[in-house]
């Protein structure tokens, strides 16, 4: 079950159920975030929700696209309340570019493995949650609040300052506090967790840096369970022209760390425990154009998609 939120011909926001070529709307429900606080206070799922809101109304989803009128699939009210993280170094595919990107200039040992691979490889012997014991905590890193992120089809801005700009095809999880301090996973969604990768490759002691940069997820979240082995899409666009396309494979079954693991890391911290906050959780990639040599170009289009998480996350690049 997918849900997205959008705004109507009225300028207010609504909640939608896909349903094929149309979203059916989820009555007395102005957004995902009032439907978080509906489920706290009823006990019930967001699928439970849904299914006993959702009414025979239906709009059709093409045209809301096509004018951008999606939002993001979870926000605050108050922007300054949402914090966008993620981790890296996560999937089976992605060491090996982050590995080439921090190799050390000067090595008494040529066979010494990089701080990338050590942290890589510490994922694969613990980075497991099992039967509720933690594994071994991943690479962790800020991106911003509310203020730095997109909805598909908007633009992701990258800065004056900036050495490039990216894409990094993801999963994000989605999730507000509740009222007890635990977190609630509203679900997931496509995420482009967009990073200079020149500045990053300058010294990786950069990575906080590049990070600090605009991102986007949607359109749509899987509000139902997610599967463990999921086959993606990203691209480049310019114009008509594929600039750049790779296959990527992400989910529980592709990843170093589990996601329970990656979540407990990241919720151990109180200050990550304020009721009613949102965050937005980037698990990391497994490709980028970047590690293929790839020069992105102001105006191209970065497009991601996974059928069972919906349409696909569309974003041009602004370089400023």
């Amino acid at each position: 079950m997918r849900i997205v939120q959008f705004k109507n011909k009225y300028n207010t926001t609504q909640v939608g159920l896909v349903d094929g070529d149309h979203l059916r709307i989820v009555k007395d429900i102005q957004s995902s975030y009032a439907l978080t606080q509906k489920a706290f206070d009823t006990g019930k799922s967001l699928v439970e929700l849904v299914e006993e809101l959702v009414g025979r109304e239906k709009v059709p989803y093409e045209p809301l696209v096509s004018n951008n009128q999606i939002l993001l699939p979870l926000a605050h009210p108050d922007p300054y309340r949402s914090w966008i993280t993620g981790t890296g170094l996560t999937h089976l595919g992605s060491a090996a570019s982050r590995d080439k990107m921090h190799q050390k200039l000067e090595s008494a040992a040529p066979d010494e493995l990089t701080d990338s691979m050590k942290m890589f490889q510490m994922g694969l012997d613990g980075g497991k949650m099992v039967d509720g014991e933690p594994g071994v905590q991943p690479e962790w890193f800020y991106k911003g609040n509310g203020l730095c992120v997109v909805p598909s089809g908007h633009p992701l801005i990258s800065p004056s300052f900036a050495l490039d700009g990216g894409e990094e095809p993801e999963l994000a999880g989605l999730y507000v506090i509740d009222p007890d301090g635990n977190p609630f996973r509203v679900g997931f969604a496509l995420g482009n967790e967009f990073s200079d990768h020149k500045m990053e490759k300058i010294n990786y002691l950069y990575l906080a840096h590049s990070k600090l940069r605009a991102s986007a997820y949607g359109p749509e979240v899987l509000i139902s369970e997610l599967p463990d082995h999921l086959e993606g899409v990203s691209a480049i666009k310019r114009g008509s022209k594929v600039v750049w396309q790779k296959n990527f494979l992400t989910g529980n079954a592709n990843m170093s760390h589990n996601m329970a693991n990656l979540e407990h890391h990241h919720f151990k911290y109180e200050l990550f425990r304020q009721p009613g906050d949102v965050h937005v959780h980037y698990f990391g990639t497994a490709v980028a154009s970047f590690a293929d040599g790839i020069e992105v170009q102001d105006g191209d289009r970065f497009e991601i998609s996974i059928p069972e998480l919906g349409k696909p996350l569309v974003n041009p690049l602004r370089q400023l």
